[in-house]
């Protein structure tokens, strides 16, 4: 802008300073600062869209890097944990996981109450089917806790890999994508947490319900050797001859 002034100024000298001849052109001073001054209008206007240009291109050079998609993907490895624990679970023994043969199994083998003329046949068997039951609990919440033991490692690689991407990201898809399968590890933890826990009281639940049940059989089995009760009286015999 400080040159067209100055060349707007050297212009003007140069009109005024001519000395005005006969037949000669004559120059409007007036009319050629005019045109000079829209001419540098002209000039700043065409910067001014130049720079305008320059941030939309700018602006969607951002964008494109704000939409690139992020190329690495854990989700594989944490479908594979989830269905290794889910498998896990469905695999339980005895007393299942699931709602109705829960119920069902529960009231055959945890009764609350035996019958005075049960068999010691049927007590011994009930017994046993209580003990398996305790037994495979327990085994099932050991291999569950081994199982998310195991995971640890793999879970450390991922969250090392979205941790990665995360801070290399170069726009807002790849850094929310990195924070979603950080966040999606979260949730598969958790759900690990969750069969854990289940397992493990699942397996404490039945010890309790077969101490319980021992002791309604014990008790049962008292009564039974007591006998009703009544007491014995001698009858007369009579003796053949």
């Amino acid at each position: 802008m400080k040159r067209i002034a100055a060349s707007l100024a050297a212009a003007l000298l140069l009109v005024t300073a001519w000395p005005v001849r006969a037949q000669m052109a004559v120059i409007d001073a007036s009319n050629l600062a005019q045109n000079v001054m829209t001419a540098a209008r002209t000039l700043q206007t065409v910067n001014n869209q130049i720079v305008q240009i320059q941030q939309t291109v700018q602006m969607l050079e951002n964008e494109a890097r704000n939409l690139t998609n992020l190329n690495v993907s854990d989700l594989n490895a944490l479908n594979t944990g989830l269905f290794n624990i889910e498998n896990l679970m469905n695999q339980a023994q005895g007393i299942v996981f699931d709602i109705t043969r829960t119920e069902l199994q529960f009231q055959q083998s945890y009764p609350q109450q035996y019958s005075a003329t049960v068999s010691s046949n049927q007590l011994y068997q009930d017994a046993q089917t209580r003990w398996m039951n305790s037994v495979q609990a327990f085994n099932q919440s050991v291999q569950t806790q081994s199982r998310i033991v195991t995971d640890i490692a793999n879970d450390q690689v991922t969250l090392q890999q979205a941790v990665t991407a995360s801070q290399g990201a170069i726009g807002i898809l790849q850094a929310t994508q990195a924070t979603n399968q950080i966040i999606a590890l979260q949730v598969k933890q958790t759900a690990e947490l969750q069969a854990m826990l289940a397992a493990h009281e699942r397996a404490e639940d039945l010890e309790l319900a077969r101490n319980a049940t021992t002791e309604e059989a014990a008790h049962v089995q008292l009564q039974q050797f007591l006998g009703t009760g009544v007491q014995y009286t001698p009858q007369p015999v009579q003796v053949f001859r």
